[in-house]
This record gives structure tokens, sequence and C-alpha cells, in this order.
């Protein structure tokens, strides 16, 4: 047993009575209330879900394990040259909620240089698919061919299952998942846009890295890997990808069916395929202002106002639950900053971020007038000549994978059961609006 999944067992053994007490001693406790708004509005703020690997503040941002941002990339253990941790630091520090030491960094690293070899069927799967395809198509196809070899459906079907010990099956699924699809990912980039020219893996690097080289970059690329990965790898537990990740892994399927229904969540307009559509808005704002018009504040306050007057909203700005600038926003700005500070796009991107908060409060009409996490991260993947923007979902579904294979493990090692809300018709909704309430 790795000193990782003995770490894991250890913690998930202590945790499982603080669950055990809370359900037998406290379970009628009332935590909320909801409201007809909430039943119809997509259970907005419903507080019905638990998940101890991250938490989205409307002030602070995501916290990973507790600890923000800046602290979690200054507490983890770095890549040998690099301003920012390993994929594969991080990956022990959600499982456990433990800061790994180096060489517990290490072994990790060397464990998913194992688990990260890709079966040629997968890329069989996924050569059979019309190569016009989308390419989240492609990853889903991936990742749920990788099924056939799953532990835990092995040890479902074994007659031998055991609630209690179910995890550690769906441990090597995660572990086996997170270590193969950034590989999947970039063989999905070189078959469709690079002619099927693939780059072989190289082993001497680390997760980040390594996908860097096999699609063709080179550094520091290698950081915007691994900072792109993190930043995207959670935001609590109820966003499309990671809420259809639990609930389909809470019937008992395996990791490979959950995430692959997670990814297709993703690819949904109002998730994950929203960092395309903020960069081509951009790109077109660019247009409007002129070709080589330096953007100002004048003129970027106009276009804004011509923008919002002609009915249409600002893509990448606005929240459902943060109330300020999006601390994952401010993490790549500050690698724009000290690396492509005079790049004409992102120049532009940081004329509106200076902007677009005051016209928008000035507007009147948005919650929240902040840049989120897709105000930026398209910007980045352009200067460095990732320019196939139906491609950018696909690196946010690498990222992702980090925090949905992490909640099931812990799903799994804390036995939650089957996610089933109770339904209510419109007529109920009506009679309870005429009462004032539903009598309970």
């Amino acid at each position: 047993m790795s000193k990782l999944k003995e770490k894991l067992t250890q913690k998930i053994q202590e945790f499982r009575p603080r669950t055990t007490r809370l359900v037998k001693e406290f379970g009628k406790v009332l935590i909320d209330q909801v409201t007809i708004d909430q039943c119809i509005g997509g259970a907005r703020d419903i507080r019905s879900l638990v998940t101890d690997i991250s938490y989205l503040d409307p002030q602070e941002g995501i916290r990973f394990r507790g600890k923000t941002i800046p602290e979690t990339f200054e507490a983890l253990p770095k890549a040998a040259g690099s301003d920012y941790p390993t994929v594969e630091a991080f990956w022990s520090f959600l499982l456990t909620g433990d800061i790994p030491t180096q060489a517990e960094v290490d072994e990790v690293v060397a464990e998913f240089k194992e688990r990260g070899k890709v079966p040629a069927y997968v890329f069989d799967a996924i050569r059979a698919l019309p190569k016009d395809s989308h390419p989240m198509v492609m990853l889903s196809v991936g990742i749920l061919a990788l099924q056939k070899d799953s532990e835990f459906c092995k040890f479902y079907n074994s007659g031998k299952f055991n609630k209690m010990t179910c995890w550690e099956y769906m441990y090597e699924d995660a572990s086996n998942l997170v270590a193969r699809i950034a590989p999947i990912a970039a063989f999905i980039y070189r078959y469709k846009y690079k002619n099927d020219e693939q780059i072989a893996v190289d082993p001497s690097l680390d997760y980040g890295a390594n996908f860097a080289h096999q699609i063709g970059q080179v550094k520091p690329y290698d950081d915007v890997a691994r900072m792109y990965f993190i930043l995207h790898s959670d935001h609590e537990s109820g966003n499309v990808s990671a809420h259809t990740t639990h609930l389909v892994a809470s019937a008992l399927s395996d990791a490979y069916y959950a995430y692959s229904a997670g990814l297709n969540g993703l690819a949904g307009p109002l998730h994950g395929l929203a960092n395309q559509e903020v960069l081509g808005w951009i790109m077109e704002f660019q247009k409007k202002l002129g070709e080589g018009v330096e953007p100002t504040k004048e003129n970027v306050t106009k276009a804004l106002w011509d923008t919002l007057n002609a009915g249409q909203v600002v893509p990448g700005y606005g929240h459902a639950v943060l109330r300020k600038t999006d601390p994952r926003y401010t993490s790549q700005r500050e690698f724009c900053l000290k690396h492509l500070p005079n790049d004409p796009l992102f120049k532009l991107v940081s004329m509106i971020f200076e902007v677009a908060p005051g016209v928008l409060m000035e507007h009147g009409k948005a919650k929240n007038p902040w840049p989120n996490v897709d105000a930026q991260s398209g910007v980045i993947q352009w200067y460095y000549g990732v320019r196939e923007w139906d491609f950018y979902t696909v690196l946010f579904g690498v990222g992702r994978a980090l925090g949905c294979m992490a909640n099931i493990v812990w799903d799994r090692g804390l036995g939650y059961a089957i996610e089933r809300p109770k339904s209510v018709t419109t007529a109920m909704l009506e009679k309870w609006a005429e009462e004032g309430g539903r009598k309970f």
C-alpha cells in the first residue's frame, strides 16, 4: 500500500465517527429552509451537499482544505525550478488535507507515471469517432472507455462487496483516472489539431510539465498547466460537473461512469464552455476598438456601455456565489503581469478589469460586477499558441478531475447514501403560495 493511501485510510477511519454521530444524534437539526424560488430556480443556495475538499466563500473565494489559493501555492512543495506546486502535491493535499513532504510528493509522481499508462483501446475508441467531433465528446468517450478495467466494478461484482472498504477500490479508479486524463487530453489535442503527430511521454517530467511536453509546448507553459489544473480543480460540490459526478457515483457507479457524466455537464455553455465564449467576446471587443488602437479607460468605457445598451452582457463578469474578484482570476492575472505584460490581448483584458466593475455597478443590474476565472484564462492559452478554443473546456476537465475524484473517494469512505431529492408539483407550489407556506 502506498504511503498516500495508507494516510488516507487513517484519515477516513478517524473521520467516520463524526458523520455517524451527526446523523444519529443531530439528524433532525434544522440547518436551512427552502423557498419557492429556490425550488424552481435550480436549488440555488440550498445547503444540502457535504464536502470537506473545498469551500466557496462569497468574499474570500475558494478555499482548498481550508487554505486560500495563495496559501495553497505557498504551502505545497514546488516543482523543480518552478514557482508553482506539482499537480501530484496538490492531489495528495486534496485527499488528505495535509501538506505533503517532498518525499511524499516524489512517491506520488512515481506512482502517477505507472498509473498514467493509457491502454491502446482508449485511443482506438477516440479514433473511431468522426474527427470533427467536439474534443469534449472525445474526452468523455476516452474516460468511459477506461471503465472496462474498473477496480471498483470488479470488487462490486466479486460477491465480497463491503460498503466500509469499497472506498479503497474507488481510490484506485480515481487515482488511475487522474493519472490518465492528462495523457488522454494531450492525445486528443495532437490527434485533432496536429495531424495525429503524437509526442511520447517524458518519464523525467511531473504531471503538468509532461502535459505541456505532450501537446508540444515548452517552458513556461509547464507552469501554465500546473496553475491551470490546480485553479480549476474544485469549486465546492454544487457546481454541475462536481455535483453530477457525485450524483452518479452515489448510485455506486464507478469513477469512470461518474466522471464521464460530469464532463458532459462541464461541456455546457453555462459551465465549462464559458471560457472559450469569453475569449471570443474579448477578440470581438478588440476588433470594435480598431486595429492597433491602445485600450484606454475612455474607449473601453464607451465600448462597455455600447455592449450593455445593446442588451448584451459582459462575459466573464459575475458569479453565482462570489461577491468579489475571483481569486482564480487574480492568480492568472499575476502570471500575465510577470510573463506577458505587453501582450495586446492581455492589455485589453487588464483595462476591462479596471473599468468594467464601475460600469456594471452604475448600470445596476449585475449582482456581482467583478471578474470570474473565465475572464482571464483563455488569454493565456491564446498567447502561448493554444488557439483551438473548443479545446479549452478539455483543459478545464483535466483540472476538475482532481476535485471530483477526491470527493467521490471520500463519499465512499464515509458511506454517503444514494442522492434522491423529493420532487413536488407546480400545483403544490401554487397551493403553498396561496396559504403562505407549507404546513408541516
